[in-house]
């Protein structure tokens, strides 16, 4: 461990600011570029000790629980509050503008469309019982210490302002001092608290169904995907189409940025008669495609595609949806398949969807909406199909997870 003082040349793909030295790059959280620094310095990891040279783009960060001098330690659910909306924005576009880069794809990124605080309607939260209280809140950054919090401008405040109910039920629950996760999810009928990592004996499951039941706004709780107690029904809506998702099932994070996505895959579908939606989770553009289209949902986990399913029989006025489970990374929908759609749309996991990217570009399909949590293995996707005659025709840059360093992308491909 070394002390130096050093310049911040750039930020690096996780928010890091980087420094050039002679032994190589440093990262060091918290700092900008332009900025000159004081590090605890070990091998390629640097810790902020002081600002010598403030960048203008500095900002006072607006939660309490931020930074390396947060009042009850650094909360890792942040990397950027301290960064003008100016340079955040800047750095979250170019991440997809030097992902696409990287394989030789040089195409016009739209700007950014921005995350404004208190819309997460999903957080995960860490949780472990001490010997004078239970801890809530998120884990430290490169660390298993819990910063219990006390407010999170990123979430909803319909989430931020029961807490203290979250940590009330937690406690009846929580015996050991082993860490465990609870998934949060605000629905239109209330809380769907989703627990993992905890065992319940007889009497503690009394208890947590009794917590829940005394208390208001809790739709569900569940514990490694086991209904507890569930007083309603929880239930999001995906364009006029109510849907209950499975307990921890995924959702966006952000109801603005998914109908920011959904836009802009329905624009770009247009008229398409048939469309596969690939990864289709619980319905988040299936069920808004078959307004107008017939399509045909594959999915790899059994209760996302039930609730699909169920929700595309239970409205009226949808064209027909067919369901199919399917593991696209081991068994993709082959390219013969493909040629009965107008039009697909895939939204994988961040590991993308090379092996069904590879049938896409041998199937001829017009139109292909990709949507990726992940700008690297986007590029390494949509180089496959342009190498194949595709034309990419839109990319555009979602946040949805304010002030860290995940950007979401939509981008549009015909050929």
């Amino acid at each position: 461990m070394s002390t130096e003082i050093v310049t911040i040349s750039r930020l690096g793909a996780q928010g890091d600011g980087i420094a050039q030295t002679e032994a190589g790059p440093v990262y060091a959280p918290f700092t900008l570029p332009g900025e000159t620094v004081a590090l605890a310095v070990n091998k390629a990891q640097g810790t902020l000790i002081s600002l010598k040279e403030v960048s203008p783009e500095r900002v006072e960060p607006p939660c309490r629980h931020f930074g390396p001098e947060g009042v009850n330690g650094t909360c890792g659910g942040c990397s950027l509050q301290h960064a003008s909306d100016a340079l955040y924005h800047t750095f979250k576009r170019n991440l997809v503008i030097n992902a696409l880069k990287s394989k030789g794809l040089t195409p016009h990124v739209a700007p950014l469309i921005v995350a404004r605080p208190g819309e997460r309607r999903r957080a995960v939260f860490t949780a472990r019982r001490t010997e004078k209280e239970l801890l809530l809140g998120y884990n430290q950054a490169q660390s298993h210490h819990i910063v219990a919090i006390s407010e999170c401008p990123i979430t909803s405040p319909g989430i931020v302002s029961r807490l203290a109910t979250i940590r009330k039920i937690a406690s009846v629950m929580a015996s050991t001092a082993e860490p465990f996760r609870i998934t949060v999810l605000e629905t239109a009928t209330g809380l769907d608290l989703a627990f993992e990592g905890i065992k319940l004996n007889d009497r503690q499951r009394r208890a947590a169904v009794e917590a829940v039941l005394s208390e208001r706004g809790i739709a569900r709780l569940s514990l490694n995907g086991e209904v507890i107690v569930e007083p309603v029904k929880p239930t999001i809506d995906f364009g006029g189409v109510t849907v209950s998702p499975p307990p921890g099932a995924f959702t966006q994070a952000t109801r603005p940025a998914e109908e920011a996505m959904a836009r802009l895959v329905l624009d770009h579908i247009g008229k398409a008669k048939r469309v596969a939606d690939l990864f289709a989770g619980i319905g988040t553009f299936a069920l808004r495609l078959a307004r107008t289209a017939r399509v045909h949902a594959v999915e790899g986990e059994d209760r996302a595609l039930k609730a699909l399913d169920f929700a595309a029989r239970n409205t009226q006025g949808l064209k027909p949806v067919t369901v199919e489970k399917r593991d696209l990374f081991r068994r993709p929908m082959m390219a013969q398949e493909l040629k009965a759609f107008d039009a697909v749309v895939f939204d994988p996991p961040r590991a993308g969807a090379e092996a069904q990217c590879h049938e896409l570009a041998r199937s001829g399909v017009k139109k292909i909406a990709a949507v990726s949590c992940n700008p690297v293995t986007l590029a390494r996707d949509l180089s496959i199909l342009v190498t194949a005659g595709y034309r990419i025709t839109s990319v555009t840059p979602i946040d949805q997870f304010l002030w860290s360093a995940h950007v979401e992308t939509v981008a549009t491909v015909e050929k």
